[in-house]
């Protein structure tokens, strides 16, 4: 096999000399029916996979094989692997969404999979993509934001009389899907989108020129998958459709218009926390239903559309619930703005941001000029925002905002 192969290389071996000498030790010594796996129940603990800790406490989520199972049979179903594949790992496989569907899944179903032996920035990526060809990416939204910032929309600006032209504007719309295609490997069936919130205006964008992403949901207590689409019938600014091994409930008076919280059970939903009763009782209830923290509504197709998180959401003075992810979404696009958290601060909105350095160094610009490029962003940012929404003051930062294994922001530390 490959892992044979591979350590005859190494080893500097004749591949066929080492093929023939393996066959013969081996020959007549291993059968089906000499091989033999203990039966283990389905509800016994596989994994305890600690949190990532965005709100500053990390738990021990104990995930049974029947979570890990559920998961895998639904990517089995529903994803587009095949035997032979090839896949690039490059998520963390200490966590759920990488060692679910960028290891375990891809195993079971006889892919290639080359682990990223780096430090996954959007340039190694491509790299790797660029040699490998996966046929299924999953990846963090901050790859593609990146790409999109950094190469397509200046493309945009430039074209922007062009696009207007609906013919033109079509054969642009194509040839930089073709682009972006290609930068991605351009052999796989559709790019798996997670792990955050993809930006607005990227998404639309993508959906524009008919690129194969779709956007799933998940969390590591449900080992991790909770809903998703195909590309092809993904509906834009959801996270797709409640898996079959899994019920869905919003917790509010009309779930369809009412943002309420987000409650799942069945086979996916953890055992509990590591040696913390008392934490568990209050993330799963005594019906079973697991609380994810997470705000939404859904449709009557069972499509789920989320709005924020419930430990995120902001009360502003009138009573208006305000999702600061909405806020951050628009201003991660204004020049020069890499990331951003809105905080409340006095009852007041703040955007602590934390600039694009690379591009102010090329652009060479000085700290004051940079003050006033952030206030005239914040007054364009409150144009398109309601009153109770505006932003009143943004802070620079000029380090990087500390990040959980999956890139996510540590809330916690910057409230």
């Amino acid at each position: 096999n490959n892992f044979d192969i591979l350590f005859a290389k190494k080893k500097n071996l004749n591949i066929e000399n080492y093929k023939k000498s393996y066959l013969k030790k081996t020959r007549g010594k291993l059968t089906s029916d000499s091989i033999r796996f203990d039966h283990i129940p389905n509800e016994d603990i596989a994994a305890i996979i600690y949190t990532s800790g965005t709100t500053g406490f990390s738990k021990g989520v104990m995930l049974s094989f029947n979570s890990l199972a559920a998961n895998v049979a639904f990517a089995k179903k529903n994803m587009p692997l095949k035997s032979s594949d090839t896949i690039v790992s490059f998520l963390p496989v200490a966590h759920a969404f990488g060692c679910t569907f960028e290891f375990l899944f891809p195993f079971i179903s006889g892919c290639h999979i080359t682990f990223l032996g780096k430090i996954p920035s959007p340039k190694i990526l491509l790299q790797a993509f660029g040699e490998i060809h996966p046929r299924l990416i999953l990846s963090v939204p901050l790859v593609i934001e990146k790409i999109y910032k950094k190469q397509i929309k200046p493309t945009l600006t430039k074209l922007d009389l062009l696009l207007k032209l609906p013919i033109i504007k079509n054969i642009i719309y194509k040839k930089i899907n073709k682009k972006l295609t290609n930068a991605f490997g351009g052999n796989f069936r559709e790019i798996i989108i997670g792990g955050a919130a993809i930006n607005k205006d990227v998404e639309l964008f993508l959906k524009k020129i008919n690129f194969k992403y779709t956007v799933g949901y998940g969390m590591t207590e449900c080992g991790p998958l909770i809903s998703y689409s195909s590309w092809d019938n993904f509906k834009i600014a959801s996270v797709g459709k409640i898996v079959d091994s899994l019920m869905l409930k919003i917790d509010s008076a009309d779930p369809y218009n009412e943002v309420g919280e987000i409650l799942v059970k069945g086979d996916n939903v953890m055992n509990g926390y590591y040696k913390a009763k008392e934490i568990t009782a209050f993330t799963i209830d005594k019906e079973g239903w697991l609380h994810t923290g997470d705000l939404g509504i859904i449709d009557s197709e069972n499509t789920i559309f989320i709005k924020g998180r419930s430990k995120s959401m902001i009360l502003g003075a009138s009573g208006q619930n305000i999702y600061p992810e909405e806020i951050e979404a628009k201003l991660n696009n204004m020049p020069y703005i890499l990331e951003s958290i809105v905080i409340e601060r006095n009852g007041r909105l703040t955007a602590l941001v934390y600039p694009d350095m690379v591009e102010i160094d090329s652009s060479d610009i000085k700290e004051d000029k940079l003050k006033s490029i952030m206030e005239k962003n914040r007054n364009n940012l409150n144009k398109e925002l309601p009153a109770y929404m505006k932003i009143s003051a943004i802070e620079i930062h000029y380090k990087e905002f500390e990040k959980t294994p999956k890139k996510s922001i540590k809330r916690y530390l910057y409230k």
